[in-house]
């Protein structure tokens, strides 16, 4: 926990309701999203119980197995959501722009929009990880058959799980996760991971405190797992009489409080405004959905039961790259994410109180402009001379530090500036900050990451499935 986060907890706590730690909103929020509350019966490994899902409020679909532990039921669940999903999904594989690549010299064509499922919490998301993997190999002939919506549902099931998995994207995504993003409540993070709660300290009821309010909302399950006692007194006895009426009733109060809970978390991220990075992201989400269904049309095998030695090292490192990019894209999109670097030094903000925008450095084979700036800061300076850093007002410019001197008041910042102000040997307008300018720098970059160079799998040595090596045996 970081330390403004931990002190927005301790101001929620004392004033009883949440405090915001984002001023803008940093996922993308689909207009038209597919909302799923997946509930499993306690005690069985991925067996599903009910689910509601839609992509209106006022009309929710309630799908609902009887008998979970029967697999013939099971799978109809299956193919009751898959009906529900893959018409979702398909419905965004129409139509494609074209992209230039390689400076113009190349098209490609990414489609417009892509989809975006919700689910309340993490443990929604292992569930769909967990069915996806238990639905994408099945088969619709031979022994033990499925309905053919079956295989595909659990490919994307599986495709949206592993979405998650990457900082910033938004093709899946948690209402706890995303409102913990942009608000602290004066509970613990344990406490948060139940969404009734973390919306009573958010939004609680005219008259009560967000304390009092979550204390009522403690019994509220958002799943994806039923409570014990739910199953011993409701569950147990409806089941053993095979009523189906009554189970269907029973789960839609269970499901339908979640269910609007959802729905509550969309609005109140709707009503922040996006960062200015967050339509990149989605760019990107948008090529990876197309990237699949273009696998998907050129048959592709489904996703593997786990990947080879060179496949994981490969996507840990994408994952850091998408995690270390994410961090700065926040930073740099919300004043409130950067003033936590500001407050370890890191980051500082200044005014400009000279510049030289027309020096020329002719030290080198051939004269280049490197114009000079000094930034008068109160703040903590916490960089060394020789250090890059980066405004978020120029992030394609670097300012190289070439010294720092204590003043009386803080420190003056002598910063030689690069790239970001045209071919010329004159700096284009604006491209060098003036005398007078406030500017925020910092030691955050967004510069291109390039991915790492990995092996061939038919290179690697044989305990990681090399040659000579079998790989282990999978128990599903």
């Amino acid at each position: 926990m970081s330390t403004l986060t931990a002190l927005a907890r301790a101001q929620a706590f004392t004033s009883g309701r949440a405090e915001p730690v984002a001023t803008v909103r940093h996922l993308h929020l689909h207009e038209h999203p597919f909302v799923l509350v997946p509930l499993a019966m306690a005690g069985e490994a991925n067996a599903p119980l009910a689910a509601m899902a839609g992509t209106a409020q006022s009309s929710p679909t309630l799908l609902v197995v009887p008998q979970p532990r029967n697999r013939d039921q099971r799978f109809a669940f299956a193919a009751s959501l898959a009906e529900l999903l893959l018409p979702y999904v398909d419905s965004f594989t129409g139509v494609a722009e074209p992209i230039a690549v390689d400076r113009g010299r190349d098209v490609r064509y990414r489609l417009v929009d892509a989809p975006q499922v919700w689910v309340p919490n993490t443990g929604g998301v292992d569930f769909l990880k967990l069915f996806g993997r238990s639905t994408r190999f099945r088969q619709v002939d031979g022994d033990y058959p499925v309905p053919p919506g079956v295989p595909l549902l659990g490919r994307w099931l599986t495709f949206f799980a592993q979405s998650a998995e990457v900082p910033g994207a938004s093709l899946l995504l948690n209402s706890v996760q995303a409102l913990g993003l942009h608000w602290a409540t004066g509970q613990s993070s344990a406490e948060d991971a139940q969404l009734a709660a973390l919306l009573a300290w958010i939004t609680p009821p005219a008259g009560m405190s967000g304390r009092d309010a979550a204390l009522e909302a403690e019994g509220q399950a958002a799943g994806p797992a039923t409570d014990p006692e739910f199953d011993n007194k409701v569950l147990a006895p409806l089941m053993a009489a095979d009523d189906v009426d009554g189970l269907t009733e029973a789960l839609r109060e269970v499901l339908q409080p979640t269910w609007d809970q959802m729905w509550h978390t969309l609005a109140l991220l709707r009503a922040l405004p996006p960062g200015a990075r967050v339509a990149s992201r989605w760019d990107a989400d948008r090529d990876v959905f197309s990237a699949f269904v273009a696998n998907l049309a050129e048959g592709g095998p489904p996703q593997p039961r786990r990947d080879g030695a060179v496949a994981a090292a490969a996507r840990l490192h994408r994952l850091e790259n998408a995690a270390a990019r994410y961090a700065v894209q926040r930073a740099f999109d919300d004043p409130l994410v950067m003033a936590e670097h500001r407050l370890a030094g890191t980051a500082f903000a200044g005014t400009v109180t000279l510049a030289d925008p027309d020096r020329i450095d002719d030290t080198g084979k051939r004269p280049v402009l490197r114009p000079r700036i000094m930034v008068a800061t109160t703040e903590p300076v916490r960089v060394d001379p020789g250090a890059t850093l980066t405004s978020p007002a120029r992030p394609g410019q670097k300012a190289k530090v070439i010294s720092v001197t204590a003043t009386p008041t803080g420190s003056d910042v002598l910063l030689e500036l690069s790239g970001g102000m045209g071919r010329k040997m004159v700096a284009e307008p604006g491209s060098v900050p003036a005398v007078g300018e406030q500017l925020l720098l910092t030691t955050l970059s967004e510069a291109f990451r390039p991915g790492a160079a990995f092996p061939d799998a038919s290179e690697t040595p044989w305990t990681h499935g090399g040659p000579g090596g079998d790989p282990p045996a999978v128990v599903e």
